[in-house]
């Protein structure tokens, strides 16, 4: 390739000295990650402009060199699974639940209080927090959830909240049924179909269920994903977190884009995912959380399944937003490798978000690159909990 050209009045930088860097490109290098030993990256214009060899690193100018001296870089985290508009926190139920009381749907409903009763302000900065927390262990693309107004109002200030922070936002009013509706599910999803989602469409780009007992059932969760389709929303479930159900295949049928948890997937559920093009998102911090069983990633992957991992942040059953953390879990529980780990975290999540513009590391596309203090991308499962994460870059920037 001959010489990188900069363009006038934007910053250009070289990454350079790349001990072990993940593409995600198989034609870039070796193996599914296409890994390239002693590499270089040139970002340009918020976008990767070269990206090979040191050895091969062609001429031209550059604003900044970077030098990380033999450690690791592979694209930054695509978190596809995250609720971070809430106010308060469940400490106590989570304390109680890892004393022995078993989880419930349910519990949504004391963190739907305190959200509507918090200020726009407080809400903001909160959200604003989780997302600086995620970007700091190398989280550059998230996704994030309403859900916890469920009323047309706090849901609309929701997405909008959510909506300063990232382009993919998620309308999740169909999370559990909320207190004023008790013992009336059909109508709230009634409500939700015709006044909420015709609200709160433009200000999303996905609509998501619960589907699960406790939450929604087939035909609720079917009114409210129709609903969103026919509003210009693409559909996203919660499914099969607490026991076999529908969740799975009915995400299947509607063309929707992921099924997320997956925790109990049966061999129909399996060859469904397999047929399609559903991306099945695990959560591993949430069955951590709730010492809930883990989901047969290997029947996943073995079946040609895609499968993304995600944080599922949220204050009742994942308070995290590490996607190292679930990286870690992935290796150890669901028994991934660790390519095939550190693949869901990226080009797993950017394809649960149907993006083709982040989650690898190719000319053209988005210059979202983290650095790691250690020599390769196996490190992220090798040393669970230690934060590796040393440099982000966003759209070429560093963070």
């Amino acid at each position: 390739m001959g010489a990188v050209t900069p363009v006038p009045g934007q910053p250009w930088v070289v990454v350079d000295n790349i001990g072990t860097l993940v593409t995600n490109d198989p034609a870039a290098g070796t193996g599914p990650l296409g890994v390239i030993h002693d590499a270089a990256v040139v970002l340009g214009d918020g976008i990767v402009q070269w990206v090979g060899p040191r050895s091969r690193l062609p001429g031209g100018g550059a604003d900044t060199r970077y030098d990380l001296g033999g450690r690791a870089a592979l694209p930054g985290f695509v978190d596809s699974h995250a609720h971070l508009v809430f106010y308060g926190d469940r400490a106590e139920e989570f304390t109680a639940r890892v004393s022995g009381v078993p989880y419930r749907a349910g519990g949504i409903r004391a963190t739907v209080a305190a959200t509507r009763a918090a200020t726009n302000a407080e809400l903001g900065a909160n959200t604003a927090r989780l997302v600086a927390e995620a970007l700091r262990s190398g989280t550059t693309t998230i996704e994030c959830k309403s859900g916890y107004g469920q009323t047309v109002a706090d849901e609309l200030r929701s997405l909008a909240i959510a909506a300063a922070c990232t382009d993919e936002t998620t309308l999740l009013a169909a999370h559990v049924t909320p207190p004023e509706f008790e013992g009336r599910t059909d109508e709230y999803v009634q409500m939700v179909c015709e006044w909420m989602i015709p609200v709160c469409a433009p200000h999303a780009r996905w609509v998501d269920v619960f589907c699960e007992a406790g939450a929604f059932d087939a035909d609720q969760s079917r009114a409210v994903l129709e609903a969103g389709v026919a509003a210009g929303l693409t559909p996203r479930v919660h499914g099969n977190q607490l026991g076999p159900g529908p969740g799975v295949r009915l995400a299947v049928e509607l063309g929707a884009a992921s099924v997320d948890h997956v925790t109990y997937a049966t061999d129909a559920d399996v060859e469904a995912l397999a047929a399609g093009d559903t991306v099945a998102t695990l959560l591993p911090g949430a069955d951590f959380c709730t010492r809930g069983r883990y989901p047969d990633a290997r029947a996943l992957l073995d079946a040609g399944v895609t499968v993304a991992l995600a944080s599922d942040c949220n204050p009742g059953t994942s308070y995290t937003t590490s996607i190292p953390f679930a990286i870690a879990l992935a290796v150890r529980e669901l028994r991934m490798s660790p390519d095939e780990a550190v693949w869901a975290a990226t080009a797993g999540g950017a394809a649960a978000l149907r993006r083709n513009d982040i989650g690898s590391i190719r000319v053209g596309m988005r210059a979202d690159l983290i650095a790691l203090d250690a020599p390769s991308h196996l490190y992220l499962a090798y040393r669970p909990g230690v934060p590796l994460v040393r440099e982000v870059w966003t759209e070429g920037r560093l963070r």
